[in-house]
């Protein structure tokens, strides 16, 4: 079963986000003493950026935490990014590092809590993304 996994800081964006979309998903918690979830066997990450002025920890440690893990990282399929425009080159940039390293497709940016339009837009891709996958791999 196909799902969504996402990380959300405190300030509630990225959650806000994935609760407009109306599907299941599952977070990666905040607090590093929680246990981190168990990801569906394909899923896509929705991962904000905080990277300084250098880019320079734009992947949230508890996301690099979970995808350290090759059990759990064996699963992604693609990554969605948000990020402020306001910070120019570094916009989204966690999810173009976890889009190279993971060898996975960045399937859209988002900018801080979307709009309906990025909810609608997200929404289609998703849909067209996991109705296109080859049955016979």
């Amino acid at each position: 079963m196909a799902g969504l996994l996402y990380y959300s800081s405190r300030s509630g964006n990225t959650d806000r986000f994935v609760a407009r979309l109306g599907r299941a998903a599952l977070r990666i918690p905040v607090s590093p003493s929680e246990p981190m979830p168990e990801p569906p066997a394909d899923y896509v990450l929705i991962c904000p950026t905080y990277a300084d002025g250098e880019g320079r920890g734009a992947v949230p440690k508890q996301v690099i935490r979970f995808l350290n893990d090759a059990g759990r990282r064996a699963g992604l399929r693609g990554v969605i990014g948000s990020g402020n425009r306001n910070f120019g080159k570094t916009y989204g940039l966690s999810a173009d590092i976890i889009a190279a390293k993971c060898g996975i497709p960045l399937l859209y940016k988002f900018e801080l809590a979307g709009t309906d339009t990025d909810i609608a837009r997200v929404n289609d891709g998703l849909t067209a993304f996991w109705g296109s996958r080859c049955l016979t791999a």
